[in-house]
């Protein structure tokens, strides 16, 4: 494991000593909200046993880029989702072309690369597909390309300026256009989730059923029964033989 800063961003990178492949691929994984590039530690770890090169960052105001304490990350955030949970959102999918540019001529990795993560994290995720044509697959964990959430539990808030600016620019429902090179993007989705629901992802698919006509194997949402907004081991195999079917081509 082995921790770089590339300008202001942290990140976190594991590989195997001795890699099977030439030019291996990358695949990023991203925490979920008030977390940090150390607590996925464990899918980075099992992502380079697999012979994947693993990364993670810091997103925007998260782990060594904090700006207060994480109680008060939290109540801040939570106290206005819209306002303050938007921009970490679409500022950290706007760094993924920095980190793919610095893996690619560091590290040796293919220019075809797999993206995830957990509930903040996925949303980033499937953003970040939008932004960079070189992520070519996805697995989005308990969460939403709906940045709106109809139906959660929690309460939204009302966005500044700012923040609306960000949406309108990176709310992937509501940006179907971005996703014409159509990379691979499943939800790993908890049936009962109330926090992060899973029509989100549901409603994503439909949007871009035109755009995938002739690939419709590339859009999926997973459903796992009895299961509320949780990271499950089941969602991370999901993720796991998403990855290897479509950055590697395994059946």
């Amino acid at each position: 494991m082995e921790s770089v800063q590339i300008g202001s961003i942290p990140i976190l990178y594991l590989r195997e000593k001795e890699p099977r492949q030439r030019e291996p691929h990358l695949v990023l994984w991203l925490t979920g909200f008030s977390g940090s590039k150390e607590s996925v530690e464990p899918q980075l770890r099992d992502l380079a046993s697999r012979g994947y090169v693993a990364l993670s960052w810091d997103p925007y105001q998260h782990g060594e880029r904090q700006i207060e304490t994480r109680p008060q990350l939290v109540s801040r955030v939570r106290g206005n989702i819209r306002r303050y949970f938007w921009p970490i959102l679409g500022l950290t999918a706007e760094e993924t072309p920095i980190i793919i540019d610095w893996a690619i001529k560091n590290l040796g990795v293919r220019p075809e690369v797999g993206m995830g993560g957990v509930s903040m994290g996925g949303d980033i995720s499937v953003a970040a597909a939008g932004v960079d044509r070189r992520i070519k697959a996805v697995s989005a964990c308990v969460a939403t390309p709906d940045w709106m959430r109809p139906g959660s539990f929690e309460p939204p808030g009302e966005p500044d300026e700012d923040a609306q600016i960000v949406y309108d620019r990176r709310n992937p429902l509501t940006h179907p256009e971005l996703y014409r090179h159509r990379p691979a993007i499943a939800f790993q989705s908890g049936a009962n989730d109330r926090q992060v629901p899973p029509d989100g992802g549901e409603k994503f698919v439909k949007a871009l059923a035109p755009l995938y006509a002739k690939t419709p194997e590339r859009l999926k949402v997973n459903l796992f029964p009895n299961t509320a907004h949780a990271f499950t081991p089941p969602m991370w195999q999901a993720s796991v033989e998403w990855f290897d079917r479509f950055l590697r081509n395994k059946p």
